[in-house]
């Protein structure tokens, strides 16, 4: 069941995420990623109401595999990302939060221009 709930928030999450980014790029246009912006931002908003202060309330139940992972994760990753670096944080370990964002921003850029660079080949 917990599956079937992941991909279903998934499916949904995906779809919402096309739909905003659509919406923002026909508003705002395409010289910048206005609907991205708005999609991490609103997903770490989501997911801290999901999992941070709504936490008791759906940690055990199958909300948890709907929303925050299913809809959530498909809606943006980044919001994990955050959610992961305020705990750090909350937990005291801000110097491992700062490594994380650290080493995140610069890998992924690494990355993506390894992805680039095998991707011209």
């Amino acid at each position: 069941m917990p599956i079937l709930l992941v991909a279903i928030g998934g499916a949904l999450g995906a779809v919402a995420r096309f739909l905003v980014a659509t919406l923002f790029a026909q508003k705002l246009g395409h010289t910048w990623p206005w609907g991205t912006l708005f999609v991490n931002v609103s997903g770490c908003v989501l997911i801290a109401l999901f999992l941070g202060a709504g936490s008791g309330r759906i940690a055990d139940s199958s909300l948890r595999y709907l929303l925050p992972v299913g809809f959530v994760g498909a809606y943006t990753t980044f919001s994990t990302f955050e959610f992961e670096v305020w705990s750090l944080v909350e937990t005291g370990r801000p110097a491992g939060a700062l490594a994380y964002v650290v080493a995140s921003n610069v890998l992924g850029f690494g990355a993506v221009l390894l992805g680039v660079s095998l991707a011209k080949r």
